[in-house]
Order: structure tokens, then sequence, then C-alpha cells
């Protein structure tokens, strides 16, 4: 068991001298181990808590570093939705890095969780705590490095913006990087971006691979709805707006979007295939190579590559009736779509038209679709993130990936500037908590990819 950073020195580098030059000096890993823990345990829910305490810590924190006052700025869409944008100067030869991560998190029902969401605990090698996972160990780690590089002197040869943003998770108005982009461009203008979505796979403890993320699919969020006059339920009526919008709720259970590959999905399953077990390495090499029952049989074997191989619709909130005594005038249902970038929104409400095969049942898009394309694959950056990812773990592949759900890097490809989700921070394949009760995080893995991220930008800021 790791016991609680206040026990210093922290982790146990007795274990090895290896896993000692994969961990932050005792220094630095105090440093973002406190920002880690005064982040999580400020509620930045989407509705039940906000993003301005949390960004105004950070900003505490920076002046508090000798920052300049004129290179933080705490702002946003709403006075509970603020953003903490930082620059930290280099020589200007070349464009601006954004590094970005997000304050705001999924909503964590205290009375659902083994222990409390907004508290930082550290219990049997994770720390535990609403967004462990997502995605505010990569904000730590950003300011934590950010403030390094500070008092180690290091001048890069490019300016480094931190953005931490507001409602990645919520979207809509509020949205810190939409809003940032429209209002304050200036502020993150970047030659490209580091962000979320990329990260190490790993099963049974074993480092498998460093994901790079240089697409993502698209949300689209639809509103299934049925009304009808309704009356007293001692009149029971065969026409039951509930039991019409629950058929048609079990018709979309049943349906599966064709799974097929893309230039990155196919990237992904080559590089995959050389550290896969048969008989799924050579089902994924037969996938890449274009076999469609290959395809098909690996989207079969799990759920992450389920999710990587075809758009997937989920129904994911019910409402119905008004009154215990009165059949239901309306019934209605949230299904939640990850569409697969080469699927047009008209495709994906033809087709969930076409399922639920009742004209009583409305579809509706709950708000605003948007898509974006994917970022070109960075030679440099490859290099990079494959050199250091061989140094920390040998023998561990860099692989380019499709990243299964949704992150802020949509605004910005959109906006023209390419994003890249990459973090060294390893998750177990089958123990992904994010968004889920009790998320974690492998303290070891924490402190590796600070110092993954650390090396990283270091070698992306000087020519």
């Amino acid at each position: 068991m790791i016991h609680r950073l206040s026990l210093f020195p922290l982790i146990a580098f007795a274990t090895s001298h290896a896993l000692a030059a994969t961990l932050p000096p005792p220094e630095y890993q105090k440093l973002v181990h406190d920002i880690y823990k005064q982040l999580i345990e400020i509620n930045t829910s989407f509705t039940t808590g906000a993003t301005t305490p949390a960004a105004q810590a950070i900003a505490d924190r920076l002046r508090a570093e000798g920052f300049p006052a004129s290179d933080i700025q705490v702002l946003g869409a709403a006075p509970h939705k603020m953003n903490v944008v930082v620059r930290y100067h280099g020589t200007g030869a070349r464009k601006p890095l954004l590094l970005l991560a997000h304050l705001d998190v999924v909503e964590a029902k205290p009375s659902d969780w083994s222990l409390d969401p907004f508290r930082l605990t550290e219990k049997d090698g994770y720390f535990y705590g609403r967004g462990t996972i997502d995605d505010k160990a990569q904000a730590a780690i950003w300011i934590a490095n950010l403030i390094r590089y500070k008092r180690e002197g290091w001048k890069p040869d490019r300016d480094l913006i931190v953005a931490l943003t507001a409602d990645e998770e919520g979207g809509g108005p509020f949205n810190g990087v939409d809003w940032l982009l429209k209002n304050r461009r200036s502020l993150i203008d970047a030659e490209y971006c580091l962000n979320e979505g990329g990260w190490g796979d790993m099963v049974n403890g074993k480092h498998i691979a460093n994901n790079l993320q240089v697409s993502e699919k698209y949300v689209a969020n639809y509103r299934l709805e049925v009304k009808n006059k309704g009356g007293h339920s001692s009149l029971p009526v065969s026409d039951n707006a509930i039991y019409r919008l629950a058929d048609a709720l079990v018709r979309l259970s049943k349906y599966k979007f064709p799974a097929k590959t893309n230039d990155v999905t196919q990237a992904y399953l080559e590089q995959m295939a050389k550290v896969s077990p048969a008989p799924i390495s050579s089902q994924m090499k037969a996938a890449a190579q274009g076999s469609q029952d290959a395809v098909d049989q690996l989207a079969a074997s799990s759920t992450s590559l389920n999710a990587t191989l075809r758009t997937t619709c989920v129904a994911t909130m019910l409402d119905g009736g008004h009154a215990l005594n009165a059949l239901p005038q309306t019934a209605g249902a949230f299904v939640n779509c990850r569409v697969l970038p080469d699927m047009k929104p008209a495709e994906v409400l033809a087709t969930l038209t076409k399922v639920v095969a009742d004209p009583q049942v409305s579809i509706t898009a709950a708000r605003e679709i948007v898509s974006g394309p994917p970022s070109p694959l960075r030679p440099d950056l490859m290099k990079a993130v494959a050199r250091i990812s061989d140094t920390m773990w040998p023998g561990v592949q860099t692989v380019p990936m499709m990243v299964m759900g949704a992150t802020d890097g949509l605004y910005l490809r959109n906006a023209g500037i390419p994003t890249y989700g990459v973090q060294g921070i390893f998750i177990e394949r089958d123990d992904f908590r994010a968004h889920g009760r009790d998320e974690r995080l492998g303290i070891n893995e924490f402190y590796e990819g600070a110092v993954f991220l650390y090396d990283l930008v270091k070698s992306l800021g000087r020519n």
C-alpha cells in the first residue's frame, strides 16, 4: 500500500532505480500532488459546481510563483464558468504550443460512491476522486510542470500557453474553448495543441501502448418523445406513451451500426497487432488490411473495440408521465450517439428514424451537432512521443488512435489548430472509470505522466 504524501519521502523510491527514474524529483512530486488535490477538492461539476474557484486558485498559485499578472487571465462566458489561461514566454522563434485541459467534471452523486468524490483519497495504490482521470490529472500536471520550467529558468524557443477551461463535459454556451476562440482567440492561438484523449493502454499492470489521439468521434444527442392525450389510469388504452417509447428504445438497443475502419483506426490496428496476443493479433492485422469479417470479429470481442469501429447510440436519460393516477401524456428519452468522423449527422438521424420505425416517436437533435476533421500526423510529435515512451517504458509502442469519446479538440481543429491527445498516463484497459462510480487513477501512473509530459514539452520547445 502506498501511503499519503504527507509522509515524505513520497512513493518508495527504494523499490528500484528504474522506478525512481520515471518519477519527478520529490519537490515536484509534492507540487503536482498538491495542485491535483486542490483541484479535485473543488466541486467543478456542470450543474452543482463551478469552475471559477478552481481557475482563481490556479491563478493565485501562479502569481505566488512570480508569473506576471499580465500573463495570467481568468475569464469566460459566465461568472461561475471562468477559464484560466497563462502564457510562459519563450524566444518566439516558433509559434506557441497550447497545453489544454478542462477544469469541469461530470456530476458525481456522493451517495453512489464508496468514497467522497470531492476529496482526493489515496488507497491501495490509487488516487480516488471525481476528475482523477478526466481531466484534473492533466490540468495539475500542466501547471506543476510550467512552474518547474520557470524555477529551472528554461527558455523554450516558443511560448507555452496553458489553458484550463470550463464545460468540456457540459458543452453549450459556457464551453471555455469555444468561448475563447470566439472572443479571445489571441490568448490561445498556437501552432498546435496537446490535450487529453490519448492515454496509455495497460493490461494487468503491463504497459502495452502509449496512444496518440489524432482523431475523435463527435457527439450527437437526440430527444425521442411520444405524446398522446392521456386520461384516467382506471381506463387504460393500448396507446400508452411510455410503452410506445419503451418499444422504440428496445428496437434501438438491438441495432448495431456497421463496423468499419478509417485511416486512423487502420493504423491503430496495424500497430496494436504487434503487441496483442493471438488470435486477436491476427484479426487486427487482417482488419487493418481490409477484412470485413475480421472487423466484425474485433467489434464483437470487446466493448472498447466495438466503440472504436462503429457509431454507437445509447439511451442515457428517461422521463415520462405527470401523475400516479393518470395515463402518461408525454414520455421521453435522451439518446447519446458517438459518431464516426466520416458519418454525417443526417445519416445518423435517418438511421434512428428507420430503426425506431414509429412516426409517433419524434426524434430531434437535443443541441447543435458539430463534427470535425482529424489532425495531420506530425512526424516531429510522433518521434518525440515514441522516443520518450521507449525510454520510460522500453518496448512500448506509440500508437495513433481515434478516441471513442469526444474532447474540446473538436473546436480547435475546426478553428485550424491541430490538436493531439497525449498524456503518458497509463490506465488498465478493463478498469477505465472516467464518468463512473469511484473514479480512480494509479498513483505511480499519475507521477509517470507528469515526467512524460515534462519531457515531451521540453522536447517540443527546442529546435
